[in-house]
């Protein structure tokens, strides 16, 4: 039997000759002004990405963290809606891909993708990226602004990743809007900071207004239980580091961790979590630690000790983002 490659290798594999013929300051030197960008704030007529040299630094230190925080938050979506597959997919300023990627590594098959961005240099790199994954060498790549003129055609899905926080007030609200206007199913992801988790807040809250049931991570669709500036809604997705992304980044270990704060949201209806573990769990001698989001009392703690038996084997288990208790305690 051949040995099926994960999709992160593969994406991996890909992003590993970039920065082939690339000088190393040059790439340290955009790979530096990127972080600036990404940490202040740019006007929606400013693309962050500029040239090819920007999208080679960008792919390299960004874009295998993207790619799992979106698998992850399209995980939970999936385990909300089992029976369901997107027909289509749209990803909006998707950039080089890294949520294309991660839809095609959460369903199987080949389906429809489009990818708009207003960065051509990001598109074309993202177009040559994607040759290396049959499910994503037919996609359309196509440059668009991403604002109050956005127009999107109808599809099952749209992603809309580490975009936001690039956009306006305005801006956002319009993209969010497009989004609840042409999709069955939308899937918010931001970086897990106050303000990631703020933007996130707003488009759920737009998207709840437009009839759209909470897939994931909340287990219900009232309004989040936590009191605006007093904490955030986050989780964490482990990200493995090729010797090239260690180089980029300027980091020494093999992995890094991935905070983002999502939101994943339908039209049709779906079966959210029981609860939300929604803090790392806390093992103990004896006893495991839970702080969940919960549909009923919000914001709460379960302690499952060992008299709990397989619920607390269960237990130990169980990650921060995974939904409690599990579908089956003695798996």
């Amino acid at each position: 039997m051949n040995d099926v490659v994960p999709p992160s290798e593969t994406l991996r594999a890909a992003l590993s000759g970039l920065l082939d013929g690339l000088p190393p300051r040059q790439a340290a030197g955009a790979v530096e002004r990127l972080i600036a960008n990404y940490r202040g704030s740019t006007p929606t007529d400013a693309p962050i990405l500029r040239d090819r040299a920007d999208v080679v630094a960008y792919a390299a230190y960004r874009m295998p963290a993207t790619f799992e925080a979106v698998r992850s938050a399209l995980a939970a979506f999936a385990e909300a809606a089992p029976e369901w597959t997107p027909a289509g997919h749209t990803d909006v300023g998707g950039g080089t891909g890294a949520a294309a990627w991660a839809t095609a590594a959460t369903w199987d098959g080949i389906r429809p993708v489009t990818v708009l961005d207003w960065a051509e240099p990001a598109l074309a790199l993202g177009r040559e990226i994607a040759e290396a994954d049959p499910a994503l060498r037919d996609a359309r790549w196509q440059r668009a602004r991403i604002g109050a003129a956005l127009t999107l055609d109808h599809t099952d899905l749209v992603t809309v990743s580490y975009v936001l926080g690039e956009l306006t007030a305005p801006d956002r609200a319009a993209v969010v809007d497009a989004a609840a206007a042409a999709a069955r199913a939308v899937v918010v992801v931001e970086p897990g900071t106050p303000d990631g988790y703020a933007r996130v807040i707003e488009a759920r809250d737009r998207l709840t207004a437009a009839g759209f049931h909470i897939a994931a991570p909340c287990p219900h669709s009232a309004a989040c239980p936590i009191v605006p500036g007093t904490d955030w809604c986050h989780f964490s997705a482990r990200v493995s580091r090729s010797s090239l992304h260690r180089q980029v980044k300027g980091g020494s270990l093999a992995y890094e961790d991935e905070k983002f704060s999502y939101v994943a949201a339908t039209r049709f209806p779906v079966t959210p979590a029981p609860a939300r573990v929604v803090r790392r769990p806390q093992i103990r001698k004896g006893q495991v630690l839970l702080n969940l989001c919960t549909p009923d009392e919000g914001l709460s703690r379960e302690t499952v000790t060992k008299r709990h038996g397989d619920l607390y084997k269960a237990a130990r288990d169980t990650d921060w983002g995974d939904p409690w208790p599990p579908p089956d305690p003695t798996r």
